[in-house]
């Protein structure tokens, strides 16, 4: 697929997914969900890329979804007006894996959210699913859904309580107001504030951190495991899932030099590749591993 509204850079074992709309302060659009979905669907399959991080073109992340059509921005019926932006798939259909929240919430990689600037409604829906968010101390925040007379999109009724608990959730969403980025710390939806000339700086620093110090294999794991069963009502299914799966990799080339690099004081080189190593089991959540 051809990008026009993001920007897909690789930098070593790093890349950089930045929304690329700066005119219209990243308004998301269906060609960005469906670009997106695209290069966090490219990006798992790249056993080079180890880390993801995603941000904005400009002044801001992404103002929200893009309204220029005026009051029937919305309608996608036929012949309503939002169906220049939004007529075909703005979740890209129900099929697992085609949406950019199928991609993204299915990503083997790491993905860092960087908010250079605000991040409104579906500017701030679409990047829940990643696994660490750091914000400029310029960026804000706004679940303005109920304010447009509209209802919380892109699973984020799900992510956002995952994130920040149901007490929280409710009251942003319900209040539909903006959030300041001490506030958002604060709740716990993003982990580090920074000076906007340190954002991307901060971001690749985890992200090489990321990189160097872990396998592959175990972070694909290790985040699947994490997302898929944080919300469950008891331990016992996780445990018939990570028993085998640390049994598997306790025999591992990867285990083997985790272990060996430790106790020779030195970086570890994990030989294991998401493409063709994952334990037999994933993915589970499927029925046909």
């Amino acid at each position: 697929m051809d990008y026009e509204a993001i920007l897909y850079e690789t930098d070593g074992p790093v890349l950089t997914l930045t929304l690329n709309r700066p005119d219209k302060l990243n308004a998301y659009t269906a060609r960005m969900g469906a670009e997106l979905a695209d290069a966090f669907g490219r990006a798992s399959a790249d056993d080079g890329v180890r880390a993801i991080i995603l941000t904005g073109e400009g002044r801001g992340f992404c103002a929200g979804a893009d309204i220029s059509a005026g009051a029937g921005s919305f309608d996608t019926s036929e012949g309503g007006a939002g169906a220049r932006n939004f007529g075909e798939g703005r979740s890209a259909g129900p099929r697992e894996g085609a949406s950019f929240i199928h991609a993204m919430f299915n990503s083997t990689k790491p993905i860092i959210a960087a908010f250079n600037g605000p991040a409104v409604g579906v500017g701030i829906t679409l990047a829940l699913p990643t696994d660490i968010k750091i914000a400029s101390n310029r960026a804000r925040f706004g679940f303005v859904f109920a304010r447009r007379g509209l209802a919380p999109e892109a699973a984020s009724a799900w992510f956002l309580p995952q994130l920040v608990g149901l007490p929280q959730a409710l009251r942003w969403c319900l209040e539909g107001r903006m959030i300041e980025a001490d506030e958002a710390l604060k709740a716990g939806l993003i982990s580090e504030i920074v000076e906007p000339q340190d954002l991307l700086r901060r971001a690749r620093e985890i992200a090489l951190d990321i990189a160097a110090n872990t396998a592959p294999v175990s972070i694909a794991l290790t985040r699947q495991l994490l997302w898929r069963f944080a919300s469950a009502d008891q331990p016992f299914d996780l445990l018939k899932v990570d028993g085998p799966f640390v049994q598997a990799l306790g025999a591992s080339p990867d285990v083997k030099e985790g272990v060996s690099a430790f106790l020779e004081k030195r970086p570890p080189a994990f030989p294991g590749k998401v493409s063709t190593d994952m334990p037999k089991g994933y993915p589970w959540w499927t029925g046909e591993a």
